[in-house]
């Protein structure tokens, strides 16, 4: 078990927080691109904490650490998650699928938007953690990354799987696996984020544009194209179209897709790397085509009928937000019966068709049909087999590895 010792992150490593939060995923709205982000402010605070709290490395921390589960005479959970990531009824104070669970079960759901950015919120729950204190949370939904490094430092606990049948059963099979929590052990996804290949198709105006390869090499597509300022997505992508899979990539690779990169910011072919206000550059055609996110783009084409997107051969990457049970929660069996509520197909369903993100429950699609048969039919929604088989993870990332990196990335991008 990892033995918690205080973050210190190098300046490569703030500045990519830094951008995710400002125009990144951290900044992306859970529902609609019109709606302000936020945790901006917040998230400095979160940055200091996370690079220099006082919480000494005295030891290992033990892991699974359980309070007392006083599931069955406090009939409650307390969930904390991102803002805009939950169905909400047209009043805009109701949330039906978690009213729903409670008239069914009689567990009342204490649901709080309180995750503006990974790191920030990492700061919030990292002093109770480290001293071995609950943290009044019984759900928290976290980023692959950080929810990898939970569970090396043994700050959540194992799922017991008797309460997850329908989780264990549904759960899609691009998501089983993660290198850092394979079979699902200690969690589960909430939605996952694809990064595809998005384009104006006036823009193009008959370019055709179906790999990372396009985008760079194309002479038509100078100055036109965008790829993203998240590191892991732009990587990832380009190591797939090199032939590398992002899971077993070497620093050799890396720095080959970085050199690649390179030529076509030297020649002028991309035209500025971006967090989610590419949306703006795609809409008026300023981009003719980007790296995008899947979300953003079900956003984009309903909006826009020039908008499209393409998965190449090669394959996309995926990523996932997901749900954990912080050690000491008071309602265990109370949280596992609500992640194995959501993956049921007529809840998952629900939230689906409100947010707009992959859904990460096989078996929706029908049910989803008779919300929105549009959603129902968009693989970025609820991608087929084919599509799923490309999904590719970006695997699980050393410290040193980071700093190495994300220097590297942030002097390709000029950040």
């Amino acid at each position: 078990m990892e033995q918690y010792e205080p973050d210190r992150l190098s300046p490569a490593q703030v500045a990519a927080v830094r951008r995710s939060l400002r125009s990144g995923r951290a900044a992306l709205t859970r529902r609609s691109l019109l709606r302000a982000s936020t945790g901006g402010a917040l998230a400095v605070g979160g940055l200091g904490l996370l690079s220099g709290c006082g919480i000494p490395a005295a030891g290992k921390t033990e892991g699974g650490v359980s309070a007392e589960d006083h599931s069955k005479e406090e009939k409650q959970v307390r969930f904390s998650n991102w803002t805009e990531y939950m169905d909400v009824d047209e009043s805009g104070r109701h949330h039906p699928t978690l009213e729903a669970f409670t008239k069914r079960t009689g567990v009342k759901v204490t649901y709080t938007e309180d995750i503006n950015d990974n790191s920030e919120f990492f700061g919030k729950i990292q002093p109770q953690l480290a001293a071995g204190q609950e943290t009044g949370r019984d759900i928290i939904v976290l980023t692959d990354w950080l929810a990898a490094r939970l569970i090396r430092l043994g700050w959540v606990q194992k799922l017991d799987p008797a309460n997850l049948p329908h989780a264990f059963a549904n759960l899609s099979p691009q998501f089983r696996t993660p290198d850092w929590d394979p079979g699902r052990a200690y969690s589960y996804p909430w939605q996952g984020i694809s990064a595809v290949i998005a384009y104006n198709k006036k823009a193009l105006d008959g370019i055709e544009v179906k790999t990372v390869s396009d985008l760079l090499d194309n002479p038509k597509l100078k100055g036109r194209v965008g790829f993203l300022t998240e590191m892991r997505d732009t990587m990832g992508m380009t190591l797939l179209d090199m032939g590398k899979d992002p899971a077993r990539f070497t620093d050799d690779d890396y720095d080959a897709g970085i050199a690649r990169l390179q030529k076509g910011v030297d020649r002028g072919q991309i035209r500025r790397f971006t967090g989610n206000d590419y949306t703006s550059d795609l809409s008026k055609g300023d981009f003719a085509a980007c790296l995008a996110w899947a979300g953003d783009v079900v956003q984009l084409k309903a909006d826009n009928p020039d908008i499209d997107f393409v998965i190449p051969d090669s394959g996309y990457v995926t990523s996932s937000d997901n749900m954990l049970i912080p050690n000491k929660a008071r309602h265990k069996t109370n949280a596992e019966r609500l992640i194995d509520y959501y993956y049921e197909p007529g809840p998952a369903a629900e939230l689906a068709a409100y947010i707009n993100f992959v859904c990460p429950v096989d078996g929706v699609k029908d049910d989803l049909a008779k919300i929105d048969e549009d959603a129902a039919n968009n693989p970025l929604i609820i991608p087929d087999k084919a599509m799923q088989a490309k999904s590719h993870s970006f695997r699980s990332l050393s410290s040193k590895e980071e700093t190495a990196y994300e220097e590297k990335f942030a002097k390709l991008t000029g950040a």
